[in-house]
């Protein structure tokens, strides 16, 4: 199986500065999202030290140890790695008074053949589309996602909450955190859609799903994302990573996973 990969970045309508970093390693077939947070150009720092450290180190380690690594062991790893880079994060928030509060998003993941381990922390997403079909397949970590849970507020009263931007968990905030990580099948023809809530507060799903039907090539399909944001307001700075999938699958030993399997995987 084979992977196309696209990543673009946009500052938006409003933001003079881009907190959103993404980093790609096509060799070891790995796409990181960040989006960060903190005074001054702190924000910026973080994502960017998320992206750069974890595509490093996640790489390196996919290099050695792929493909006889098994889902577990990939999981682990990405584990690692993410609480290294949280912790480089952390004390560089606490050793420097410019980073102090810093943090960042993040959505990291690993295509192997026939499946995707999926890991995110914060408010940044990912999607898969399939046969015209969008589904979210991350779940946010935010104050907003908790009410709707709670059934406190509903989705249409969710649209115009004031609470949209709470995330409940960060990357480099605090000493410790966790990282939620899933197992998705992929078919071929899939398109994965990693994005920051420059694209996912500005569009609703089914305006993601209609942008992304009327275009075929990843590059047309993520400039008409930014471009469509950007259209209603682009209030906040806008990153796209797609990656779509080619190919048949290749026949994969039962290997041991924590977690159920999303997206019909077995």
């Amino acid at each position: 199986m084979e992977f196309e990969f696209f990543s673009q970045t946009d500052t938006g309508r409003v933001r003079t500065n881009n907190e959103d970093s993404i980093a790609i390693d096509e060799s070891c077939t790995v796409a990181v999202l960040a989006d960060g947070m903190g005074g001054y150009n702190a924000g910026e720092v973080a994502s960017g030290m998320a992206c750069d450290f974890i595509k490093a180190e996640l790489g390196r380690w996919l290099t050695e140890a792929a493909p006889g690594a098994s889902d577990g062991d990939v999981k682990r790893a990405m584990d690692i790695c993410v609480d290294n880079a949280n912790r480089a994060i952390f004390n560089a928030a606490n050793s420097n008074p410019t980073y102090a509060g810093m943090g960042t998003t993040l959505v990291v993941t690993v295509f192997r053949s026939g499946r995707a381990l999926v890991g995110h922390i914060g408010d940044s997403r990912a999607y898969r589309w399939r046969g015209g079909v969008l589904q979210q397949i991350t779940k946010d970590h935010s104050l907003l996602q908790e009410q709707l849970d709670a059934g406190i507020i509903t989705p249409e009263q969710a649209a115009f909450s004031s609470n949209k931007n709470l995330v409940t968990r960060a990357l480099g905030v605090e000493d410790l955190v966790l990282m939620e990580t899933h197992l998705h099948e992929i078919q071929s023809g899939d398109v994965f859609l990693m994005c920051s809530d420059g694209l996912s507060d500005m569009l609703t799903d089914a305006h993601i799903a209609q942008v992304m039907n009327g275009q075929t090539n990843l590059p047309d399909m993520g400039s008409a994302l930014i471009s469509a944001a950007n259209d209603v307001g682009g209030r906040d700075n806008i990153a796209v990573v797609l990656v779509r999938a080619q190919g048949v699958a290749e026949p994969q030993p039962k290997s041991w996973w924590p977690f159920k399997r999303l997206g019909g995987a077995s």
